[in-house]
């Protein structure tokens, strides 16, 4: 989602606020994969944990006369929520077969999907910075997917799941492009994730997954890391910064994700896993600093 002009009237807490989002998403990899429900049935408990808060944020901050949506605005934010919850379902289907900071970068190259769609669209040549951050992004992902290759064919399945969340994620931002400049973030979020919980559930009882868990903690954790604390500290700070330093902030999501599998799952990174990371990370960084998402 595009962010808001930022005003650079920044101080050590909106920097704080910055780091501490990217650091709380970061973690969300963890919490999915310690879930005992499947990844369709983590998605869908989430979403219904956040609704409540979302519907106080949309309460709080955002006019009467946005709250309900009608039309054709309706149609499209609900197709927006289908796209919503497939990007959490390959992207958690992922977080359980390779590593999780591939599934992290992987599902966050949306935006370099979504500028080259833009190319398109508009049938012209990139520019110089254009052609490298599409450069960066195939051989950085490449590199990524080749070394989950040789690790095992289950761990190069994982790492198709990240690219797919990444293809539903830059389609979920183009069918909301026309709409974002109309509605509230926070409407737009709510009508969103309610519209992605049908499939969710459908997806998780045609998969026959395990939908009740026993232990809640995992996927309460998730909410609050995700939801409350990341998208909360993420929204209040992105206003104070330009396009590039939340880019770069962003980065710490995957970095973050990479230590966690390294420490607790003993997920190692190669030297040719690191240059693709880095080099697709680049890419994203360009993307962002270009202020075209």
């Amino acid at each position: 989602m595009k962010a808001p002009a930022p005003t650079r009237n920044w101080n050590i807490g909106h920097l704080a606020a910055l780091l501490g989002a990217n650091l709380s998403m970061g973690v969300g990899p963890l919490f999915v994969r310690m879930a005992e429900t499947g990844p369709a049935a983590t998605g869908f408990w989430r979403h219904i944990m956040a609704l409540p808060f979302l519907a106080l944020l949309l309460i709080w901050r955002e006019p009467t006369s946005q709250w309900v949506l009608r039309g054709r605005t309706l149609w499209i934010v609900m197709g927006g929520g289908v796209l919503f919850g497939l990007n959490l379902v390959f992207a958690y289907t992922g977080f359980t077969m390779t590593r999780l900071g591939n599934v992290v970068l992987l599902g966050n190259s949306g935006g370099v999907l979504l500028m080259i769609w833009g190319l398109i669209a508009a049938a012209r040549v990139p520019r110089p910075l254009e052609m490298v951050a599409v450069l960066s992004a195939l051989v950085g992902g490449g590199l990524l997917i080749g070394g989950s290759l040789h690790l095992s064919f289950e761990s190069f399945r994982g790492d198709l799941m990240g690219v797919m969340s990444g293809i539903c994620y830059a389609g979920y931002l183009l069918i909301l492009r026309s709409e974002r400049a109309r509605i509230g973030q926070f409407t737009l979020l709510f009508w969103a994730t309610l519209a992605s919980m049908p499939i969710l559930l459908v997806l998780a009882l045609a998969l026959g997954e395990t939908i009740w868990p026993d232990v809640w903690w995992p996927i309460v954790a998730l909410t609050v890391s995700g939801h409350l604390i990341g998208q909360g500290l993420l929204v209040y700070a992105l206003r104070h910064f330009s396009a590039l330093v939340i880019g770069l902030a962003l980065l710490t999501q995957p970095a973050i994700s990479s230590v966690i599998g390294w420490l607790v799952y003993g997920e190692a990174l190669g030297p040719l896993d690191v240059l693709g990371m880095v080099l697709l990370a680049a890419a994203l960084v360009i993307v962002r600093a270009s202020d075209r998402v």
